[in-house]
């Protein structure tokens, strides 16, 4: 992590942030309340190390944001909104929802929630990594005594909530998945309970483009930044990204839809919501405790409909019926909601409406983007153009910390519309460098376009600057000039934006503008168990072929069957022009010239992993029949990924 720190808020800045405290009410203290209701216990220090004393979460380094009294003491360089947010995000400890319900909340990006059964206790989502979950335990330990964990419950398929699990359990403490779910509870094991397509969206998103979003992730989490006055605040769903050991845990049950089941005498409603905050995710309804889990679907902030580090859109428009049905289906039993990130509300009143705004804000975010793409506006336009109703604008829990109603407009116009905007211009745009060096050439004296552009510096037109400045810096890397001024125009940007993520990513750019790639320097996080190895074989052939640059390999033609040993699968591959076709046999089928096939390889799933990555071991377990060349000509063409690229330029 950099030490580095900024320059100071300018005059303009300054202003644009003082005029926040005018335009929104800073004496409704709702939402802290909340964040405070039912503390139990709020260490003074909360910094969680590895093995090797590497922090890996650190809660300290916001401490000074406690000696603000009042809100015109609040640094010129934060967004007063936002440092809101990022105090209430430092509330960490352990916190009652209700009886029987506790949280661990502010140990790591998302809230570990135990729920009191019978004889022990679920635990709904376990945090990012085995380091912050291990302390989030040891707290409830240190109130409740050893915790008999009967059942873990994954919310979604996103990192930060399965992330630690061997910081709860070990491998050998699951229950067995080829059992049936009775079987299961009564093993004395622990059930892992999951949405349904949970494993395949879980593991395919942190492989297929993982490497592309784990770089992207930096500018969005701040990773590469230090906390503070000009560095990074919280993301509106947490102070950050955890730099743990993650690891994962396959679910021993999928839930399905409108389930409901009896876990260790505590009844469970669920509802699932596909492709809402994550392709795979399930809210949960205990009648018990009158309590409703609403997952990553209601957080306190508005959230992404497409996320900064790159993933699937989401479907506004589902998300907001997802919301409405829970309403439906629970709300009039419902007293509490506690969710993933951020805290609960209480109040049956409150909990309606606080689902209700929710769902409208991104009800409202689709149709209205939906009118104006049919009144023929493009996504900058549309984006530039809409704002939220007043009221629900001046809703705290759905202010712009997270997801920004700008990037959720353009959300919406790529999941309708995709990225061409109907003018042919922009059908087969220049790369940007080889644009940028035209633009050079155009505009003539550099010197005199960074003298104009100071002067736009000095009016607070820093988007202008900032992307007339990127030009420059992408037509000649090496100009100086350009990257100070483009950076001075970012880190502007970042002091005065609402979103945590937004603020990350304007002063991450800064900071590489200055000092170059930071890649290197930062301690990326770790991986207690690769998710590849839960990858389905399909997955894992689809991966090769990702990986394979298909140019070099396309006059390397070669077919083979595949046999999965432990699995019973059976695969016949085929290498035509470089592209992997996979097709998945039946028992005995004659398709796909399988009898003519170069090779026969049979193994069991691990093996074919392990030879990828090199294990000698790996090679004994493999079957060779026919050509021996097919298998390491598989894999010859593979390209290892590496997170260092640039991406404030060429």
């Amino acid at each position: 992590m950099s030490i580095y720190e900024g320059k100071p808020a300018t005059d303009l800045t300054k202003w644009a942030n003082k005029a926040w405290l005018k335009s929104l009410d800073f004496n409704d203290e709702t939402e802290k309340e909340c964040a405070e209701r039912g503390i139990i216990e709020a260490p003074e220090s909360v910094v969680i190390r590895d093995k090797e004393g590497n922090a890996v979460w650190n809660v300290d380094e916001y401490d000074f944001l406690r000696s603000i009294e009042k809100a015109d003491d609040i640094p010129d360089s934060i967004n007063p909104s936002l440092y809101r947010n990022t105090l209430y995000n430092t509330y960490a400890g352990l916190f009652k929802v209700c009886d029987g319900i506790y949280q661990v909340r502010g140990y790591d990006m998302a809230n570990a929630t135990f729920i009191r059964t019978e004889h022990g206790w679920i635990v709904f989502d376990v945090l990012m990594c085995s380091e912050d979950m291990e302390e989030a335990k040891a707290l409830m330990e240190k109130h409740f005594g050893k915790l008999n964990v009967v059942a873990v419950m994954y919310s979604h398929s996103h990192i930060d909530h399965y992330g630690g699990i061997f910081g709860l359990i070990q491998k050998d403490e699951a229950a067995d998945a080829s059992k049936p779910l009775q079987d299961q509870l009564a093993s004395g094991k622990v059930v892992i309970f999951a949405p349904d397509g949970f494993l395949e969206h879980a593991v395919s998103e942190n492989i297929y483009a993982g490497v592309a979003m784990g770089r992207r992730a930096m500018f969005q989490y701040g990773t590469l930044l230090k906390a503070g006055e000009r560095g990074k605040l919280s993301i509106g769903i947490g102070l950050g990204q955890s730099l743990g050991h993650a690891g994962l845990l396959p679910p021993t049950y999928v839930v399905k839809t409108d389930e409901t089941l009896i876990v260790d005498g505590v009844e469970v409603r669920f509802q699932l919501t596909p492709g809402t905050e994550a392709p795979a995710e399930m809210n949960a309804f205990f009648p018990g405790y009158n309590a409703l889990w609403l997952a990553e679907n209601c957080t306190g902030t508005m959230h992404n409909l497409y996320t900064l580090r790159g993933a699937e859109v989401r479907n506004a428009s589902d998300w907001a019926r997802y919301i409405l049905e829970a309403e439906q289906k629970f709300g009039d039993e419902t007293d509490v909601v506690f969710q993933s990130h951020n805290w609960p509300h209480w109040g049956r009143e409150a909990v309606k409406e606080y689902m209700e705004n929710t769902a409208a804000v991104y009800q409202y975010i689709n149709d209205q983007t939906l009118h104006y793409i049919n009144l023929g506006y493009t996504p900058a336009e549309i984006s530039n153009t809409l704002r939220l109703p007043d009221k629900l604008n001046k809703v705290w829990y759905m202010r712009q910390y997270y997801g920004t109603l700008s990037h959720n407009v353009k959300a919406v116009y790529q999941r309708y519309m995709g990225w061409y905007d109907a003018n042919p211009v922009n059908l087969a745009p220049m790369s940007p460098a080889d644009s940028a060096k035209k633009w050079a050439e155009y505009l003539g004296d550099t010197d005199e376009v960074i003298r104009k552009a100071k002067e736009d510096f000095d009016k607070g037109e820093y988007q202008w600057v900032a992307q007339v400045t990127k030009e420059l810096v992408f037509a000649d890397p090496s100009n100086k000039a350009a990257r100070e001024l483009c950076a001075d125009a970012l880190e502007q940007l970042g002091y005065q934006a609402e979103s945590g993520t937004w603020r990350n990513a304007y002063l991450t750019g800064a900071l590489e503008l200055r000092l170059g790639n930071q890649v290197g320097k930062m301690m990326a996080a770790k991986s207690g168990m690769d998710s590849k190895q839960s990858m389905t074989t399909e997955m894992f052939l689809t991966y090769v072929d990702i990986s394979t640059d298909a140019i070099a390999a396309q006059d390397d033609n070669l077919t083979c069957n595949l046999n999965i040993t432990d699995t019973g699968e059976k695969f016949f591959l085929k290498r035509k022009s470089g592209v992997l076709l996979v097709y998945k046999k039946a028992e005995n089928d004659p398709a796909c010239d399988a009898e003519k096939a170069d090779a026969v390889i049979t193994c069991p799933k691990m093996a074919l992993m392990g030879i990828l990555a090199g294990s000698g071991d790996a090679k004994k377990a493999v079957q060779i029949e026919g050509d021996a060349t097919v298998l390491p000509r598989l894999f010859k063409y593979m390209t290892t990924f590496k997170m260092d690229f640039n991406v404030i330029e060429p």
